[in-house]
């Protein structure tokens, strides 16, 4: 795929299966860098090839961890630009940080615009990330950013397996909230299905705690895809599931592109009524987070086309479609 500058791709520790991923759709090697800990627990580097005058691209998602990714991703920039690199982009699967892009309340950060302006004072030159909690975080950068999307992926893995659902049109994609409902409606028309979307209350004092307050759309007696960007601790999505359940839902199926469940996640998507939650492999998937109810799909593929379409200076838009 070379043109001009030669191709490096490096990673960091946060998901090295999926940065080999993406080598393997290239087809090239994953370059050498060597990651360590001084000993009181400070992060080091050691770049152990020449980047000099290459396009270099950083596979590193901010995920938990997420201030030992985010600072290691800085301090990889940071080596890349003192060695000359030609171009430094930042592909970050999965961009952490992404919840607090706006003041919903006094004297809160806006930790989204933070952790651009962070980025980009480190030596990046471009981001490439998918799914953006909000798609207005793309404006705190002042470095171009290729929004990429992985609900083209979620949406072809139900075509396959609720085919003949979606063709007697007993299928509904379901938005657990409100702010969803762009990307439901997105979705269904992806699947030419209709669209239902939960109303739900979310408490002010307490982070990811929220309850169902009514449906809105036909659900009963319907196949249910619940749809969002990220399930943390799948408070939102399981407690939708009992909602529709309730009234009326034949089954029910989720997706989302970014898989962090944390906390309490586990045990509440193994109590509900949900079948199976299909995610992308933008964040890895730990063995205890690992369960028959729960199924990855690599978007490796996508990130390795828009990598490629950088280096040579192609349009990249029909990606983010």
């Amino acid at each position: 795929m070379s043109r001009g500058n030669v191709v490096k791709i490096f990673s960091g520790t946060a998901h090295p299966d999926f940065a080999n991923r993406v080598c393997a759709e290239l087809g090239v090697k994953l370059s050498a860098a060597r990651h360590f800990r001084f000993s009181d627990g400070e992060i080091g580097l050691s770049i152990d090839e020449s980047v000099r005058g290459a396009d270099v691209f950083v596979i590193q998602p901010t995920c938990a961890p997420a201030n030992e990714n985010l600072f290691q991703l800085l301090i990889m920039a940071d080596a890349f630009k003192r060695a000359s690199a030609h171009h430094v982009s930042a592909v970050i699967p999965y961009f952490g940080y992404a919840r607090q892009d706006r003041k919903a309340r006094p004297r809160e950060p806006i930790t989204a615009k933070l952790v651009a302006n962070l980025l980009t004072q480190s030596g990046i030159d471009r981001v490439i990330t998918a799914d953006l909690h909000a798609g207005q975080i793309q404006g705190f950068f002042d470095i171009p950013v290729d929004h990429l999307t992985g609900m083209n992926l979620l949406a072809s893995y139900f075509k396959e397996r609720l085919a003949e659902e979606l063709k007697r049109g007993e299928v509904v994609v379901v938005s657990p909230d409100v702010g969803g409902v762009a990307r439901a409606r997105k979705f269904a028309v992806m699947l030419k299905t209709d669209i239902a979307i939960v109303d739900k209350r979310r408490s002010h004092e307490v982070a990811n705690v929220s309850e169902v307050m009514d449906i809105i759309g036909d659900v009963e007696g319907r196949t249910a895809i619940l749809v969002d960007d990220i399930i943390d601790t799948a408070g939102t999505i399981c407690n939708a599931s009992h909602g529709l359940k309730q009234r009326g839902c034949r089954t029910i199926y989720a997706c989302a592109t970014h898989s962090v469940l944390s906390g309490p996640a586990m045990e509440r998507i193994g109590k509900s009524p949900i079948e199976k939650i299909i995610f992308s492999d933008t964040i890895p998937l730990a063995e205890s987070k690992q369960a028959a109810k729960i199924e990855q799909l690599s978007i490796a593929p996508l990130f390795a086309e828009a990598i490629k379409r950088v280096h040579v200076e192609r349009s990249v838009s029909t990606l983010f479609e």
